[in-house]
C-alpha cells in the first residue's frame, strides 16, 4: 500500500482503543505541521490544514518530548489554543489529544485526537494510544523510506535505459564493426548471466560505465538497481559513508541514519568507477563485503548483508598501483575475476561513422540540431586525430561543431582538433591515420600521453576562461569530475587561465 492508504489504515484501527470524531496525522513541513491523513466525520473540513508551529507551544513540546498528552478544558482556554481553531467549531472542553509521531531519531509529526463531547482521555488510554503511535511512526519512516529508494530505482532504471540506448548507438556492443569491440562484447554476454566480479579496463572516456551497464542489462537483476559510485570524485572522509551508510550521531552532520550505495544496490549491480583511486585505508572493507557480503555502516557494531553483483572499472595500471603499494593485491585479484579492456578509440577508428551518427542524434536533444551530418572530408579530418580524450572527447567535438556551424552538414571546419598539424593543406590530403598526424613538440619530438593531455587542459581553459565548475565549465566539457581535473592539473603542472 502507498504512505497514505497506510495512514488511513492506521488511523481506523486506533478508533479501536480511543474512539474520536476526528484523528489526523499531521506531518512536517519546514515549521509547519500539514493535514496529510484524516478520518471521522469531520475529516472532510480539515484535508490539507496547515498550521505553524511557532504558534503552538505545547504542540513543539509534545514532538520534543515524544510523549502524548491530553488536553483538559483549561488548557484549551488558557493555552496555545486547538490546532483547528477557525477550522473546526469545537467547544473549549471536547476531548483533545496529541500524540507525537517519530523514527529512527527523527520527529515526523503528530497524531491528533478530537471527540465533541466534553470530557479529557483518560490517561490510561492515552499511554496506549502513545505505544500505537510509535508503532504507526515506524510504518510511516519505512513506508517513506520505501518511496524514496522505489522512487530512486525507478530513476536509475530510467537512466539505464537511456545510456543503454546511447551505448547501443556509441558502438560498444553488437553493432560495433570493429573486431576489437566485437570480441569485447561477445565476452561481455558470457559472464553477465554469472554473479563473478568484473574488472572493466580502459583509457579514460572509452565507455566503461556504458559496457557496466549493458552487463546489468543482460543479467538476471535487470530489472533490480544499478548504482555507481565514482570512487575519485567522493573525499576519503565521505567516500566510506557513501558505500556503506552511516547511523545517526555517527558524526557531525549525520542527524539520521542514511543507506550506502551498497544497500542501495541490494539485489542488483554496483559499479565501483574508478576503483584505482580508492583510498587504501578502505580497500579492507572492501574485501569484507566481497568476501562475505556484509557491510558495516559508520558509526555501528552490527553488519548487514547485502546480494550486490559487483563490477569494477579503471584506467590506472592496477599491476602498477599494486607495486606502489595504492593497491592491495588481495583486492585485485578479488575483483579481476573477469577482466574486459575496451580499446581506446584510436584503435577502433572504423565505428566513427557510426559513432558520430549516434552522438549528434543524443545531442540534438540538447542542441535543438536535428539532422545534422559529417562530410567525407570531415570524417577524415577526425580520423586523423589522435584522440587522448576517446569517446568523451569525440562527443565534445560533435557538440562544439554542431554549435558553431550554420548548416546541417559539419565539415573539416567545423572541428577544433588540438593535434592537427600546422600548415596542412586542401582537406583532401589530409593525413590519415599517419605518423604525419602524431601530435609533435616544438623540438620535432612525439609528445608523451601525458603531455598531450596537459595541452588539451590548457585548450579547454582558454575556451571556459578558466572556469573549472559548473555548466560548461572545463570539468564537464572534458567529462571528469573536477577534483580530478584540478588533481590532473596540478600533477601536469597545468596553470589555471584567467
Amino acid at each position: 500500500m502507498d504512505t497514505d492508504d497506510l495512514l488511513r489504515r492506521g488511523l481506523d484501527w486506533v478508533a479501536r482503543i480511543a474512539p474520536y470524531d476526528l484523528a489526523a496525522v499531521f506531518t512536517l513541513d519546514e515549521g509547519s505541521l500539514v493535514v496529510r491523513a484524516a478520518r471521522g466525520h469531520l475529516a472532510s473540513q480539515v484535508r490539507g490544514h496547515r498550521i505553524d508551529l511557532a504558534r503552538f507551544p505545547t504542540l513543539r513540546e509534545a514532538l520534543e518530548t515524544r510523549r502524548a498528552r491530553a488536553f483538559t478544558e483549561d488548557d484549551h482556554r488558557h493555552g496555545d489554543g486547538d490546532p483547528f481553531d477557525g477550522v473546526l467549531d469545537l467547544s473549549p472542553g471536547h476531548a483533545c489529544m496529541v500524540v507525537p509521531l517519530h523514527a529512527a531519531g527523527r520527529s515526523l509529526g503528530v497524531l491528533t485526537l478530537d471527540r465533541t463531547h466534553c470530557e479529557s482521555y483518560p490517561q490510561s488510554v492515552v499511554d496506549q494510544v502513545e505505544t500505537y503511535g510509535q508503532i504507526l511512526g515506524l510504518a510511516l519512516d519505512n513506508a517513506e523510506r520505501r518511496v524514496v529508494l522505489e522512487n530512486l530505482r525507478e530513476a536509475e532504471l530510467e537512466r539505464a535505459r537511456e545510456l543503454d540506448e546511447v551505448a547501443a548507438g556509441y558502438g560498444v556492443l553488437e553493432r560495433s564493426v570493429s573486431p576489437a569491440v566485437r570480441a569485447v562484447a561477445a565476452r561481455a554476454r558470457q559472464v553477465a548471466p554469472t554473479d563473478t566480479p568484473v574488472l572493466i579496463l580502459g583509457e579514460t572516456g572509452t565507455g566503461k560505465e556504458r559496457l557496466a551497464r549493458a552487463l546489468h542489462r543482460w543479467s538476471a537483476r535487470a530489472d533490480r538497481p544499478f548504482v555507481a559510485i565514482n570512487c575519485a570524485a567522493i573525499p576519503a572522509s565521505l567516500l566510506e559513508s557513501e558505500l556503506f551508510g552511516h547511523t545517526r550521531g555517527a558524526f557531525t552532520g549525520a542527524t539520521r541514519d542514511r543507506l550506502g550505495r551498497f544497500q542501495l544496490a541490494h539485489g542488483g549491480t554496483l559499479l565501483l568507477d574508478e576503483i584505482g583511486e580508492l583510498p587504501i585505508e578502505l580497500q579492507a572493507k572492501l574485501l569484507r563485503v566481497v568476501q562475505e557480503g556484509v557491510v558495516e555502516p559508520v558509526g555501528s557494531d552490527k553488519s548487514v548483508k547485502v546480494d550486490v553483483r559487483i563490477l569494477a572499472a579503471t584506467h590506472v595500471d592496477l599491476e602498477k598501483a599494486i607495486a606502489g603499494g595504492r593497491l592491495r593485491e588481495d583486492l585485485y585479484y578479488r575483483l579481476a575475476v573477469f577482466p574486459l579492456r575496451l580499446p581506446p578509440l584510436r584503435q577502433r577508428l572504423e565505428d566513427l561513422p557510426l559513432l558520430c551518427s549516434a552522438m549528434l542524434a543524443e545531442q540534438s536533444q540538447r542542441t535543438g540540431r536535428r539532422g545534422m551530418r559529417i562530410s567525407d572530408e570531415g570524417l577524415a579530418r577526425l580520423r586523423a586525430h589522435a584522440w587522448p580524450g576517446n569517446l568523451r572527447e569525440l562527443s565534445n567535438v560533435l557538440e562544439r561543431a554542431t554549435i558553431v556551424t550554420s548548416g546541417d552538414v559539419l565539415g573539416p571546419e567545423a572541428f577544433e582538433l588540438g593535434d592537427m598539424p600546422s600548415g596542412t593543406g586542401p582537406i583532401e590530403h589530409a593525413p590519415k591515420a599517419t605518423s604525419a598526424a602524431v601530435p609533435l613538440q616544438h623540438d620535432g619530438r612525439i609528445a608523451t600521453l601525458e603531455e598531450v593531455t596537459a595541452l588539451q587542459i590548457q585548450r579547454v581553459l582558454v575556451h571556459t576562461r578558466g572556469r573549472i565548475y559548473g555548466p560548461g565549465g572545463a570539468a564537464e566539457l572534458l567529462g571528469v569530475p573536477p577534483s580530478t581535473l584540478q588533481s590532473r592539473m596540478k600533477k601536469l603542472g597545468v596553470a589555471r587561465t584567467a
